[in-house]
């Protein structure tokens, strides 16, 4: 049933499928091509720099930029966040871990007219402080949480 099945979409079944999603304008070629890959800013080591990478010159704290995740979390490889950003023209989503070796975990591009936020996963070496940075409207603007890493779960 498998192979059946296989056979349909690599014929002309799948492509005909394709193109009627792309002529009723649920698909549009090109479009989930990503982003160009900012390196300069993936090999930061502070929010300033982040920052500057990004093209800023500054960021403001804003309490509009909110981090929801766990206080302490019981393994460092798989730290859940949700970022959101009440700011309007929110342009990118970044999620910065001050004590990486790279500061800059995620970036996130979010196209016009969406919901502002994002949910992740980083991974934490340490306990450390954990930075949301928002670029709004051309100005960036962040906010920053404590995150503790336990060592096995155990509180240490």
């Amino acid at each position: 049933m498998n192979d059946d099945r296989r056979k349909v979409l690599k014929g002309t079944g799948g492509m005909a499928v394709m193109g009627l999603a792309a002529s009723a304008g649920l698909f549009v070629p090109g479009s989930a091509w990503a982003q160009a890959w900012n390196k300069a800013a993936f090999e930061t080591k502070s929010l300033a720099d982040t920052v500057k990478a990004m093209g800023g010159t500054g960021a403001t704290e804003s309490k509009d930029v909110v981090i929801t995740s766990p206080d302490i979390a019981e393994n460092g490889a798989v730290v859940p966040f949700t970022i959101a950003s009440r700011l309007p023209k929110t342009e990118s989503i970044a999620l910065l871990v001050e004590k990486n070796p790279n500061v800059l975990a995620a970036s996130f591009n979010i196209p016009q007219g969406t919901e502002a936020g994002v949910t992740t996963r980083v991974k934490m070496g340490q306990t450390s402080n954990v930075t949301a940075l928002v670029k709004a409207d051309g100005k960036f603007y962040y906010t920053t949480k404590e995150v503790k890493v336990t060592l096995g779960g155990c509180g240490g």
